[in-house]
Order: C-alpha cells, then structure tokens, then sequence
C-alpha cells in the first residue's frame, strides 16, 4: 500500500503542477497583452510591464489551484484506466475507498498551499505589482468618486484628494462633528504621512465653530500650522483596499477592514463575503478531488482521456462563473456573506458525491 500511496502522490503530483504552469503561463500572457497598452505611459518600459506580470503569478496561482488539481487527477485517472491500472488496483483489492483517501491527502496538501499562497504571498506581490505599475505611470491609486476618498473615522468625515501608493496622503479635509451632529471644525492639509501611530500632517489650516448656547451668533475662528498630528484610526493597511482587490487581500487584512466598518457604522457585506471566500476557497481542492476521482472509472466508451480533461475544464470553468457570480449576488441581495461563499463549494461537492455513489453503485 506504501508504494500504491507513493505511485499516486508522484504521479499526480506531477500532473498538478504541470497543469498549474501551463494555466499561469496562459494567465500571465493575457496579462502582458492588457498591459500593452500602458507601455511608454510615463517611465513604464519593457521592465516594468515584466516585473508587473512576474509579481501578478501569486495571485493567478491562487485563483486556478483548484481547477489544476481537478484536471490533473482527471488527466491521470484517465491514463491509469487507459492503462487498465486502475483495473487491477481494484481486482488487486484497493477499494475505491482506499484511492479517495490518498487523493484527499494529496487534496488537502494542495489546499494548504493555495491558503499559504493566498494569505501570505498573493497580497504582498499584488500590492507591490500595483504600486510599481502606478509609480512608473505617473498616475495616482483610483478613487470611487471625482472629489477623492471619502472616510467615515468616528465623528470624522474624512475627503483626500489623492492616496499614493506608498499610503502618503495630499490634500486632505477632515470635518469633525460633535455628539449633536453640529460642525466643529474643518481641517485642510497639504499633505500626510503616518509616523509613530499617528498621522503627520503638513501645511495645516483649521477652521473652528464654536456652538456656545450663551452666544447669539456662531463665533467662527483660523489658525494655521505648519506641522501638526492627528490621532486616527485610519491606518495604511487599511488603504491597501485601494491597492488591491478585496478578493485577493488575506484574511486578517479583510477582518481588520471589516472591523473597521463596524465601528464606523458602514456597511461591509462585500467584504463579508471576500473574507468567507477568502477561507472556504482553499477548500475547494478536495471538492475538486471528489468531483475527479469517478472520471477515472467510467468506461472507455463514455470518453477517452481528451474527452475527460475537457469535461474536467468545463466543470472548473462553470465552477470559477459560479464563484464569482454568487458573490456579485451576495452583496447586490444582501445574503448571508457565509452562504454567498459556500453556496458553489457545497453544490459541487454535491456532484462530485452522486457521481461517486453511481460510479459505486455501476
């Protein structure tokens, strides 16, 4: 059995990574002809669009591990049962129980390196990939709207024209309220930085409103600084929603962000829904296991190995449209973020489980 287990781990193993190479390459050549039209913007060359596209594989990696791990346990399955392997593996006395444990380790293995890779590496190399595509093209991290970034920080509202991408912020308005919801004072500066815990503010013009019942008429008064601080609880990391998107965060980013929310009183579904996605996707590689293990037993007429590996694309192709589609739904509904992320796992793991139980019961 040892060397059953060692034939299966080499084997698929292989596979895997071979479907996952040609996957990526075929990812980062779309993404070299999307930047084609960004080259000679600004100091944005050759070298630039390349350490781009190389910094982009995590995150690519990420999303099509799953459907490299179905379609290299399809691909050899397929070749195992072409070769009558899995034949007399079965008539040896290795019960299909037996093959679906060792395919779930190797599964498992996979869906650990997919959440390694997701937490760890894609966000770091994603935000890095778009700072340099944004220093290099003179351009500025996107705002939702014409005005700037808009920021809800307690009873802060909080407008910045521009965020760079190294989180500095210029010109910024802070309008600060008080428990009557009455403006107290309005706050421009120049420029920003944070330092030591705490933002660094330059070039700094407040506008004070004193709201004294004693007083008939509003007293209104200026003063300027040249340096000044200010206590927030905004913090650059939670300015990287700006550099990256919120599916390709790590968890602890988005839990943070989302806590963030919370205390502001906003609304956070959208990121809800990334953080479940965020940890129920790696989970994915064993549903993908359950839905590639009866390819390997159906009959030879039903379909060779070229029939199989297409059947296997198309499965983890309808998997990636409904992923992403549950997820648009999720937050355009308002559903539970939980079943917004779960939903496509489960009815997958579904088809894989009666396409087992017929290929058993056949």
């Amino acid at each position: 059995m040892t060397l059953l287990k060692q034939y299966f781990w080499r084997e698929i193993s292989f596979n895997i990574v071979f479907v996952l190479i040609g996957l990526l390459a075929m990812f980062s050549f779309f993404d070299l002809l999307q930047e084609l039209d960004s080259l000679g913007r600004g100091h944005y060359g050759i070298n630039g669009m390349l350490i781009f596209v190389l910094l982009s594989i995590p995150g690519h990696m990420y999303e099509v591990a799953p459907v490299a791990v179905l379609l290299g346990i399809v691909y050899t399955l397929g070749a195992m049962a072409n070769n009558s392997e899995l034949v007399v593996m079965r008539t040896s006395g290795v019960s299909l129980s037996n093959i679906a444990g060792i395919l779930l380790r190797i599964g498992l293995t996979f869906a650990l390196v997919t959440f390694l890779i997701g937490e760890t590496i894609a966000p770091i190399s994603e935000k890095m990939a778009q700072r340099i595509r944004i220093q290099a093209t003179d351009s500025v991290v996107a705002q939702d709207f014409i005005s700037g970034l808009w920021i809800k920080d307690g009873r802060s509202f909080v407008n910045v024209k521009t965020v760079l991408p190294d989180s500095s912020l210029i010109d910024i308005h802070i309008y600060d309220f008080d428990s009557a919801f009455r403006l107290n004072r309005i706050s421009h500066a120049e420029q920003g930085h944070f330092d030591h815990d705490q933002w660094a503010l330059s070039h700094v013009t407040q506008t004070n409103f004193n709201h004294s019942d004693q007083l008939k008429e509003r007293q209104v008064s200026s003063a300027f600084f040249e340096q000044t601080q200010w206590a927030s609880l905004i913090r650059p990391e939670l300015l990287n929603v700006l550099l990256v998107l919120p599916e390709k965060m790590s968890a602890w980013n988005l839990y943070s962000f989302i806590e963030h929310l919370h205390r502001n009183n906003q609304k956070s579904t959208r990121y809800q829904v990334a953080l479940w996605s965020k940890l129920i996707y790696p989970l994915a590689c064993l549903v993908m296991v359950v839905l590639a293990l009866p390819f390997g037993f159906l009959q030879q007429r039903a379909g060779g190995i070229s029939g199989k590996i297409f059947a296997g694309i198309l499965l983890g192709v309808v998997y990636q449209i409904l992923n992403r589609v549950f997820v648009h739904l999720g937050v355009l509904n308002d559903w539970s973020p939980l079943f917004s992320a779960v939903s496509p796992t489960l009815v997958f793991l579904g088809i894989g489980c009666g396409m087992l139980y017929y290929v058993e019961r056949r």
